[in-house]
Parts: structure tokens; C-alpha cells; sequence
């Protein structure tokens, strides 16, 4: 099979998981541009995969690579002057408003987004999208044990979070 081909066909089966991931992961749904930048990368780099991997944890790794470098990007045109004002007023709903799901779900997601990136990385693939110990550190570029310690303060840190919103639901309401 030729690497179009190839590519198509990891699309086909991945796509939705990397599209997933990227909304998770940048907290926003308008993630179509980067889905097509990791499964571009990928084409451009299909000779150096080497099957170490599964093709979803290559990608999702490009995924995550290609996350970053957008944030990096944002980053810098947020500090030219004529964008300062641009971005000041748009209020992006997250994709749990868009689907409608449940409060909890909703306050999890909050969460999940509101802890440090390492964490937030490591509750998404393992939590989110159910990868195991050995692919998120494949992924992370970290061992197994690192991948395994930070999902338990991962989680234990987002009960905190969802504890003090609790407490704060509880006292505004009283």
C-alpha cells in the first residue's frame, strides 16, 4: 500500500480519536485545522515511523507535538498590539456546552482544564481516551512509573478542585 493510501486509512480509523483528543486538549472545538496538520506531519514523516508503536500512539504524539506548537504560536500573536483587543471579548463555549452533556461532566472537564499541563495531559490520554500506562509514556516521552505517579496526583487534584466548587455551590446557595 502506498503512503496515501496508508494515510487514508489512518484516518479513516484514528481521525475521530485525534479530533477527540485536540478538543481536550486545547479546550476548544475548532480543531479541524489541526487534525489536518498531524495527519500532514504524519504523510511528511511516514519513512521515520518504525513500528515501535501503535499508529494511534504516533499520532496521537504528533497530535499532542502540534497542540503545543499552535498554543506557542497563539501565544506570540496574542502579544502583538493590534490582536490584544481582538481576543479580549471572544468567549468560546467548551465543547461539553456544545453537546449539551450533564453538569458533572461539565464541572469535570472544568477541572480537568483548570490543573498544570502535565496533569491535564496525563488525565486526557489515560482517562479520556483510555490508553494505557505504557502508550502515555511512549507518547510523554516519560517512563512508565512518572506517567503512573502523576495520573494519581492528576486525580487527586482534580477531587480537590471539584470539592472546593462544591463547598462554594454550597455556601452561595446558603
Amino acid at each position: 500500500m502506498d503512503k496515501n493510501g496508508l494515510m487514508e486509512q489512518w484516518f479513516l480509523r484514528y481521525g475521530d480519536d485525534i479530533y477527540k483528543f485536540l478538543i481536550y486538549y486545547t479546550g476548544t472545538r475548532d480543531v479541524e485545522d489541526l487534525v489536518q496538520d498531524v495527519f500532514l506531519k504524519a504523510l511528511r514523516s511516514l519513512d521515520a515511523f518504525e513500528g515501535r508503536s501503535q499508529p494511534k500512539t504516533w499520532l496521537l504524539t504528533i497530535a499532542r507535538n502540534t497542540a503545543i506548537d499552535h498554543k506557542r504560536k497563539q501565544r506570540l500573536r496574542n502579544w502583538l498590539p493590534d490582536k490584544w483587543l481582538a481576543n479580549v471579548e471572544t468567549e468560546e463555549k467548551t465543547p461539553e456546552e456544545i453537546l449539551n452533556v450533564h453538569e458533572e461532566q461539565q464541572a469535570l472537564y472544568h477541572a480537568i482544564r483548570d490543573v498544570k499541563p502535565a496533569f491535564r495531559e496525563v488525565l486526557i490520554l489515560r482517562g479520556v481516551k483510555g490508553l494505557s500506562s505504557k502508550e502515555t509514556a511512549e507518547i510523554l516521552g516519560w517512563s512508565e512509573n512518572k506517567v503512573n505517579v502523576t495520573l494519581h496526583r492528576a486525580m487527586k487534584a482534580v477531587r480537590e478542585i471539584l470539592e472546593r466548587e462544591k463547598k462554594e455551590m454550597i455556601g452561595d446557595a446558603i
